[in-house]
């Protein structure tokens, strides 16, 4: 029995980078397929993309991204240039700052040809936007699970994702426009940003509602907010520390911004 359909496990990867030699996993990232042709024979063609957070990929050349032999080797990591030869990006981050998307194109057919297992969210199929979570009435409370490699976790040899539970904590604000992203309650720590947020299919709703009887990517993992807490001197009375922790509620950003940055990245000169 599976509520997560196997392909999403493998549409996910670690990214990292080399550290005095050594490897540092700093990331989660996530293949999605954008839809641009569907041939004669009923046959989806898809441009697929690395989807992970900016702030992931800000100030660095290259990153390591993992994938998984299909024969049941050792992963493979592979070195994905963040600048060309004249120094430009060859990845797009979403115009707007505050919005914590960034997409760069990879070479699926490369990694068919190697042997790598690997899935992709497809855009036609597997998602879920904000029009789409509004007509199948999203709410505070539905499940959901949230797929990454927190602390850098990942294994020598290969590459296994970890899954969260959670649940839809805040989302009438971004339903109302009143917010870009929306919350939901579920642990995640550094290593999981830019990891994917899969919707929880549900048989059962209250009546008069709906329920979703499918997995659907509906965002993409921001990070964590925090909870700041002073630690006072008792000699002096003045502010000596200040201990930030983890209040378990996570800000996610949704599947349209993963969309309109794919947009931007299509653009001539982007």
């Amino acid at each position: 029995m599976a509520v997560i359909p196997p392909r999403y496990i493998d549409c996910v990867v670690a990214i990292g980078t080399t550290d005095n030699g050594g490897k540092r996993w700093i990331g989660t990232g996530f293949l999605f397929g954008d839809l641009f042709e569907v041939t004669e024979d009923k046959t989806n063609k898809y441009t697929i993309y690395l989807v992970t957070n900016k702030h992931v990929l800000n100030n660095l050349d290259n990153v390591l991204v993992r994938f998984n032999p299909q024969t049941g080797q050792a992963a493979k990591d592979y070195i994905l240039p963040l600048k060309d030869s004249t120094g430009k990006l060859t990845w797009t981050g979403h115009s707007d700052k505050d919005i914590d998307v960034a997409v760069i194109s990879i070479n699926g057919e490369k990694l068919e040809e190697e042997g790598m297992k690997f899935g992709f969210f497809q855009s036609d199929k597997d998602i879920a936007d904000k029009q789409k979570l509004i007509a199948i009435e999203a709410s505070e409370g539905d499940s959901i699970f949230v797929l990454g490699f927190p602390m850098g976790i990942v294994a020598v040899d290969r590459q296994h994702v970890f899954v969260r539970s959670g649940v839809i904590s805040r989302i009438k604000d971004l339903f109302e426009n009143r917010s870009k992203d929306f919350v939901v309650d579920a642990f995640v720590f550094p290593g999981n940003s830019g990891g994917p947020v899969v919707s929880r299919p549900e048989n059962m709703s209250i009546i008069g509602t709906k329920s979703c009887d499918r997995a659907n990517l509906i965002g993409i993992i921001k990070g964590y907010i925090p909870y700041s807490d002073v630690a006072i001197s008792l000699q002096t009375g003045k502010q000596r520390v200040i201990f930030e922790e983890n209040t378990g509620l996570s800000k996610v950003e949704p599947v349209d911004h993963i969309i309109s940055t794919i947009e931007e990245a299509k653009k001539p000169n982007s």
